[in-house]
C-alpha cells in the first residue's frame, strides 16, 4: 500500500483558489501557494502538477463553487430576469467578503505577461465559452420575439460580458456590492423594451 497523503487534497486546493484570486496567476509565487496550502513544493507537483496545472484546476473549482448560480440565471423564463440574476449574482460573487474583492479571471488575466500566455489564452477560450452560451441564451430570446429582428443576440452577448467584466474591475478596485448591483441595474434599462421583466 502507498503512504497516505499527509493533507486534504480539496481543502489545500482552496487554499490555493484563495491566493490565486488575491495576487493573479503571476503574482502568486510558489511559496505563497505551498504556505497557504500547508504543503511542500514536491507534494504539490506530485498531486497537482506545476503551476499551470494548479491553476486550471483551481479554475475549475472556482466555475464550480462561485459561479454555480450561472446555469440557474440562464434556466430563467425571461432574457430581462436571466440577465439580471447573471449580473447580479457576479456582482455578488465580486464583493464577497469572505473571499478577495474582484473574479479571479480577471485578476489574473488583466497582469499577466508573455511568461503567463497560455493561462491567457485558457482565460479567454473560458470567456469566449461563457459569452457564445449566453448567446444561445438570448438566441432563444430572439426566437421568442424578446428581442427585435433587427437586433443581434451576439451583440448582447458581448455587451453583458463586457458589463460583468468591467464590474470585475470596479470590484478589484473597491467598488461595493450596492455600487455594482447599480451597474447592473442601468445595464438593464438598455435592453430593449420587449424583453419581458415578467
Amino acid at each position: 500500500m502507498g503512504r497516505p497523503k499527509e493533507f486534504d487534497v480539496d481543502e489545500a486546493l482552496c487554499a490555493a483558489l484563495e491566493v490565486f484570486w488575491r495576487h493573479g496567476y503571476e503574482g502568486a509565487s510558489l511559496s505563497d501557494l505551498t504556505d497557504a496550502m500547508g504543503i511542500t513544493r514536491p507534494s504539490l507537483y506530485a498531486t497537482y502538477g506545476n503551476k499551470e496545472e494548479l491553476f486550471r484546476k483551481v479554475l475549475d473549482r472556482y466555475e464550480q463553487s462561485h459561479l454555480c448560480f450561472v446555469a440557474d440565471a440562464l434556466a430563467e423564463p425571461t432574457a430581462r430576469r436571466a440577465i439580471e440574476r447573471l449580473l447580479k449574482g457576479y456582482a455578488d460573487v465580486l464583493t464577497d467578503p469572505m473571499h478577495p474583492p474582484g473574479c479571479l479571471g480577471v485578476n489574473s488575466g488583466v497582469a499577466c505577461g508573455e511568461a503567463g500566455s497560455t493561462i491567457r489564452d485558457e482565460l479567454v477560450a473560458r470567456r469566449s465559452l461563457s459569452e457564445r452560451t449566453l448567446r444561445e441564451r438570448l438566441d432563444k430570446a430572439a426566437a421568442d420575439g424578446e428581442l427585435p429582428p433587427e437586433e443581434d443576440p451576439a451583440d448582447w452577448a458581448r455587451y453583458v460580458m463586457a458589463v460583468g467584466l468591467g464590474m470585475a474591475v470596479k470590484a478589484s478596485s473597491g467598488a461595493d456590492r450596492a455600487e455594482l448591483h447599480r451597474v447592473a441595474d442601468l445595464a438593464l434599462r438598455a435592453l430593449p423594451s420587449t424583453c419581458s421583466a415578467l
